[in-house]
């Protein structure tokens, strides 16, 4: 075996091993926690109690009912968006499909900050209808997000469909742009209308960038932890979860809920990815012909302007409740249409307080340790699955996108279960009867002096993992590898034509990804919500949840954090798209 072969290989199982150890494993410990009892045997008692708990089975009933109508939202909303966007010119275009993006700037649990001060009894929206007269004054205003199975569940559906929904945007328009013009042509010529072409053509045609996004968004919802948390919607399953992480230790039962989570997920996964997905219809090949955009004037344009702006504003109204609560003054927004004070104070306050301060420092480590680690690994696994070409590369590209279909915080309760087992229970043990308390506190994130850092900043990279390979592979797919042969055919080695040749060619991916990498770790809720336990290890996500059920100054500190997460977002975002273009929808993509 030749040496650069030998070196290919190394890498290769060195990654596996890696991915086995931080991927897969957390994932069998989470699953044989649900089916090992007490004693060590195996059992279905507790997996099977899940649906004869009245309370377990409701929150599986609720997560899914959430999972569905946030899905079925997003696609009411993203088709029309997407045809509107491929087929046609109208003035604004360009701005208008940017700002569709901006929802993926602010996690939903943030946004549910801004929409609660805009839909609580005494908000913005109920002050209103009293100012015009719809609701009496003297009398509390409407609950709209009151009731367990009223106002809190369609506020959850709605922060989530509204923030989810540029996904769906990003892989049906992708979709849309790969099909062949000449088919709509065809069947235009043979007297088949619009819509027809659209159902009978269209539509089977993009089925897999339908179903591609349309999966991602049903897990993601469905396993989405900090909505409910911030709705006070606590009977669903991600909830539960967390809630029973105080238990793990002692009960079988949370880790028997996870398992359902994530069997519910797979199955999802697998639906989206075989059964329905495998139905579509392929063409034989892409469009050869450019299609031509027809451009609309009058009513026409002025109706695809309108619906592209009103669905725009609607999504930005959580974004500007959370910016007017950071700059309003304590208890000013109170029966009123907008704050009646404001004050830039809670952001100094943010800047000094040490919760707040504190945990930006832990977030910008953990995401800036995390991005590395993702960079390299994924140019690792991208160059060795699509340039190396290596046998089994296909294992290796499944293991990396894996973490797209295992809920977040399945993965998170993983590595919990990891510091419970062998080898990290030992080398705690170990480490404490050796008095090495700090050492040992490294690998635990339960009980005394837990120290997750170590296993935060692993969480953080492996979930947006897929991101950079996803990335860095579209790069390489669309760049020749004749330069880089000639350069070794020249004499360079395989590191130095890597160095000379291939990262400048995909240089713009691998910078998209990490940024990406960067900004979604600043901000990940489920390991960090679950991870840290104590305050001085808390990232901004948790902090921000601390403070927002704080007396006091709380929410509007975690409000001013929100507003810097999505100045930060936002910016990020924007860098990926001018650096990746049409082609970031592959990084949301099964």
């Amino acid at each position: 075996m030749r040496p650069r072969t030998l070196y290919r290989y190394g890498l290769f199982t060195l990654l596996l091993v890696l991915l086995a150890m931080f991927l897969v494993w957390p994932i069998v410990l989470t699953v044989r926690g649900g089916f090992v009892d007490t004693q060590g045997e195996l059992t279905l008692r507790y997996v099977l109690d899940v649906f004869k708990d009245p309370l377990s089975l409701q929150g599986l009933v609720n997560s899914l009912l959430i999972a569905a109508c946030t899905t079925v939202l997003c696609l009411t909303m993203t088709l029309p968006l997407a045809s509107l966007a491929t087929r046609y010119e109208f003035p604004g275009k360009a701005l208008l499909t940017s700002l569709v993006l901006v929802p993926l700037i602010l996690p939903p649990f943030v946004g549910a900050i801004g929409v609660r001060a805009l839909l609580g009894r005494f908000g913005a929206l109920n002050t209103l209808l009293m100012d015009l007269g719809v609701l009496d004054a003297s009398q509390p205003g409407i609950d709209f997000l009151g009731g367990a199975v009223g106002g809190r569940f369609w506020g959850v559906v709605v922060m989530e469909a509204l923030h989810l929904y540029p996904i769906l945007f990003l892989n049906i328009t992708a979709a849309m742009a790969n099909l062949d013009p000449t088919l709509d042509e065809a069947a235009e010529n043979l007297g088949a209308g619009r819509w027809r072409r659209f159902w009978r053509i269209s539509f089977p045609l993009i089925l897999p960038g339908v179903f591609a996004g349309s999966t991602i968004v049903f897990i993601w919802s469905f396993t989405e932890l900090g909505t409910p948390l911030m709705f006070d919607y606590y009977t669903v399953t991600p909830v539960q979860v967390f809630w029973g992480i105080q238990e793990v230790e002692s009960s079988p039962q949370p880790y028997a809920l996870t398992v359902v989570m994530l069997t519910v997920a797979v199955l999802i996964y697998l639906a989206g990815k075989f059964v329905f997905g495998g139905k579509a219809c392929q063409m034989q090949s892409k469009a050869s012909v450019g299609s031509v955009m027809t451009r609309l004037t009058g009513v026409r344009a002025l109706g695809a302007v309108l619906l592209f702006t009103v669905l725009i504003g609607v999504a930005i109204l959580p974004h500007a409740g959370v910016v007017l609560s950071s700059f309003s003054v304590d208890g000013a927004w109170y029966r009123s249409v907008l704050p009646s004070a404001f004050t830039v104070g809670h952001y100094e306050r943010a800047l000094s307080h040490p919760m707040a301060v504190g945990s930006i420092q832990n977030s910008l480590v953990y995401a800036v340790s995390a991005m590395l680690i993702c960079i390299v690994g994924g140019l690792a696994i991208s160059y060795l699955t699509v340039r190396a070409k290596v046998r089994g590369g296909w294992l290796l590209d499944s293991l990396a996108m894996l973490p797209l279909a295992v809920p977040g915080i399945v993965m998170a309760f993983g590595y919990v279960a990891m510091t419970l087992h062998w080898p990290f229970d030992q080398l705690a043990r170990l480490f404490d009867a050796d008095g090495s308390t700090d050492v040992a506190s490294i690998f635990r994130v339960t009980g005394n002096n837990p120290n997750p850092i170590m296993f935060l900043i692993i969480a953080y990279a492996v979930r947006r993992l897929p991101y950079v390979v996803r990335s860095v592979s579209a790069g390489l797919q669309q760049t020749s590898v004749q330069l880089e042969e000639a350069a070794l055919n020249l004499g360079a080695s395989t590191m130095t034509a890597i160095r000379r040749v291939v990262l400048p060619l995909v240089m713009a991916n691998l910078i998209a990804g990490g940024i990406l990498t960067f900004s979604f770790a600043m901000l990940e809720v489920s390991d960090s919500l679950i991870l840290a336990q104590k305050q001085e290890h808390y990232p901004i996500t948790k902090a921000i949840f601390d403070l927002f059920n704080r007396l006091g100054d709380g929410p509007y500190i975690a409000s001013a954090m929100g507003v810097w997460g999505m100045g930060l977002l936002m910016v990020t975002l924007v860098g990926a798209g001018m650096l990746m273009g049409k082609r970031m929808g592959v990084i949301f993509r099964v």
